[in-house]
């Protein structure tokens, strides 16, 4: 029998209401455009639409980040404690920084435009060519300790 640990950090990035609003007015744009074909293809249109948009919403808005046995676990990658240096916590403008003009081609980052704080660690495995991981996080004081104290 396995026992699983429990994370020491999980979080799930969730887009923001607003283009959940987004989904249902564009919906309802596609309603109105086929409303001169009757009301059947106009609420077809609506289901159609709106399923559609709120695809592509969940989708593109959506990613967890955990800290759990000894890895970083952030959308797809997967990455050893061991292979990062200290965290920075990135504040407002810091984060904004680090996204635009300070940003590296080579990292690993899961950027969410809708969150202004976010966490930067080096990379220090020799054989990694990503400089660093870059996470947009609703708590990066939480992040931080938890890959501090996983190690």
């Amino acid at each position: 029998m396995t026992t699983s640990k429990a994370p020491a950090y999980d979080e799930h990035l969730t887009a923001p209401r607003t283009w959940w609003a987004i989904s249902l007015l564009f919906g309802l744009s596609m309603a109105a455009i086929f409303l001169p074909f009757g009301l059947i293809a106009a609420l077809t249109a609506l289901v159609a639409g709106t399923g559609l948009a709120g695809f592509h919403v969940s989708s593109q808005g959506s990613l967890r980040i955990r800290v759990i046995a000894g890895l970083l676990v952030a959308g797809e990658a997967r990455i050893p404690l061991s292979a990062l240096g200290e965290p920075e916590v990135l504040d407002g403008e810091e984060a904004r920084a680090w996204r635009t003009y300070k940003a590296n081609m080579r990292a690993y980052m899961v950027m969410r435009s809708y969150i202004t704080t976010a966490v930067r660690v080096e990379v220090v495995d020799p054989d990694d060519p990503t400089p660093y991981v870059y996470l947009s996080t609703r708590s990066p004081e939480r992040l931080a300790e938890a890959i501090r104290s996983s190690r």
